[in-house]
């Protein structure tokens, strides 16, 4: 399941996140990759530890709260702080394709991973090249979206980010371990979820939207992880 969510962060919050993250201190991108994805990944990124890192993932986090297409095509239990990354064509920077790490750890403990967000930082008149290719098996799809879009797919998903050509590309990832493992049952409750948000959209006072909305819910008791 490969979801575009528009408008995750407002213009607003690009403009003001994008003049501090140009002031940031990056680093070289392969101090987090695991043993394979070093040998593909060619970028920056700012430490994990560091206060405007932590600082952006707070609010992020607050946002995706509040984000309820996030929110019913997620079905969180955690999210892994974002890492912040930035790709400079004058560097030829990319990311090889490969797979997100299953298990991330921080200092609250393990997290399993099993979506990955992208959310861009960039306008699409900002730079050439660097689209995210995610497979999947209906081929290879190449994405690129406005700033402050997020896009959300599987973490065993192999995928790549191709060589910048101009300009610079900046970006967070982030994952997120769902209340729901197995991603059949989480596609099924998503649209589910979907269907009963427009109904209601349209009649709020059908009984049978309670009644798909109680449906909704006992799927949802029965999956859940604790």
């Amino acid at each position: 399941m490969l979801i575009h969510i528009p408008g995750v962060l407002d213009r607003d919050a690009v403009r003001q996140w994008r003049e501090r993250l140009t002031l940031a201190p990056w680093t070289d991108g392969r101090a987090t990759a695991g043993h394979q994805s070093s040998r593909v990944k060619h970028n920056m990124q700012i430490p994990e530890d560091d206060p405007l890192a932590i600082q952006f993932g707070d609010e992020l986090a607050t946002r995706l709260g509040r984000t309820p297409e996030f929110v019913s095509a997620a079905l969180p239990k955690r999210i892994y702080p974002p890492m912040l990354s930035r790709y400079q064509a004058s560097e030829n920077q990319h990311f090889g394709t490969h797979v997100d790490n299953a298990i991330r750890y921080d200092k609250r403990g393990t997290i399993r991973a099993d979506l990955s967000s992208t959310l861009f930082l960039s306008d699409l008149d900002e730079y050439e090249g660097g689209e995210l290719t995610i497979e999947d098996n209906f081929g290879a799809r190449k994405l690129r979206f406005p700033a402050g879009d997020m896009v959300l797919y599987p973490s065993s998903s192999l995928h790549s980010v191709s060589p910048l050509t101009r300009g610079e590309r900046f970006a967070a990832v982030l994952w997120t371990q769902s209340l729901i493992r197995d991603p059949i049952i989480r596609e099924t409750l998503y649209t589910l979820d979907q269907n009963i948000r427009a109904l209601a959209a349209d009649a709020a006072e059908d009984p049978r939207v309670l009644s798909l909305t109680n449906v909704y819910h006992n799927l949802v008791r029965h999956h859940a992880e604790p």
